[in-house]
């Protein structure tokens, strides 16, 4: 579901809303597993599927990351992704690396 390693967390899944419970959990769990500090990527290049529940997955990690002290980017973000977020007007507020 997410892979962590090397400073980044890499999500496997499709971002769809199926989906969208268990992808917040593991991700909250390894923002706030102290493992991460300083900079985090997410890197989203496996990630085939997404709907809208993956713009909110992402910012409920990003608030979780910013209170944790992290400053999480966004990798390879799916073009429908980036889509989604022109669409419903929030594309500034995802960080991209």
């Amino acid at each position: 579901m997410i892979e962590q390693a090397d400073g980044s967390l890499r999500v496997t899944v499709p971002m769809i809303i199926a989906n969208a419970r268990a992808l917040l959990e593991a991700g909250r769990g390894l923002l706030l597993s102290g493992k991460n500090t300083g900079l985090t990527l997410l890197d989203l290049a496996a990630v085939t599927e997404v709907d809208s529940s993956a713009l909110s997955v992402v910012f409920a990690w990003l608030r979780t990351a910013g209170t944790g002290g992290i400053t999480l980017r966004v990798a390879n973000p799916p073009a429908n992704l980036i889509s989604l977020a022109t669409l419903y007007g929030v594309s500034e507020l995802l960080p991209r690396a």
